[in-house]
């Protein structure tokens, strides 16, 4: 008697997992293992693409642990995202009164009507200076996994 094949987890597979992200100290940065699992569908954006390509092929019942250099998990820095923005171009992008402090994460509206978003590094009478790169780019991360079950 052979022992059915179980699923394994392809391109565009419908699945219940936990996962966490965590720094390589172990400090998590987001973690679905002490409440509901995740349930997405590979492909459509709810993870992030470096992210779902290292669940490609886990069976179903899979626990693992990687540590994901930035090249396959939020990328190098790239210093052509930090990009000064006018005065002028903030407070349309903003609420009336907007007050913003260095370390702010501030959502723009791009021309395409898309959103995107930019941590403030710093400010004087010229404009503010932004930071458009993920915030996780250009760190090593762990990417912990459970795969729960896999349709």
């Amino acid at each position: 008697m052979t022992t059915p094949e179980l699923p394994v987890v392809t391109k565009d597979a419908y699945l219940t997992l936990h996962y966490r992200l965590a720094t390589l100290d172990g400090e998590d940065i987001i973690s679905t293992f002490h409440e509901s699992p995740a349930t997405l569908q590979m492909g459509t954006g709810q993870l992030a693409p470096e992210l779902e390509n290292t669940l490609l092929g886990l069976a179903e019942g899979s626990h693992i642990t990687q540590e994901l250099p930035p090249e396959k998990a939020f990328g190098p820095r790239n210093p052509e995202l930090i990009q000064r923005v006018s005065i002028e171009t903030l407070k349309a992008n903003s609420a009336f009164g907007e007050q913003y402090v260095v370390g702010d994460l501030v959502d723009f509206t791009a021309p395409s009507g898309g959103r995107f978003a930019g941590i403030l590094r710093a400010m004087d009478d010229q404009g503010y200076l932004f930071d458009f790169n993920h915030p996780l780019a250009g760190q090593s991360v762990l990417f912990e996994t459970k795969i729960i079950g896999i349709l």
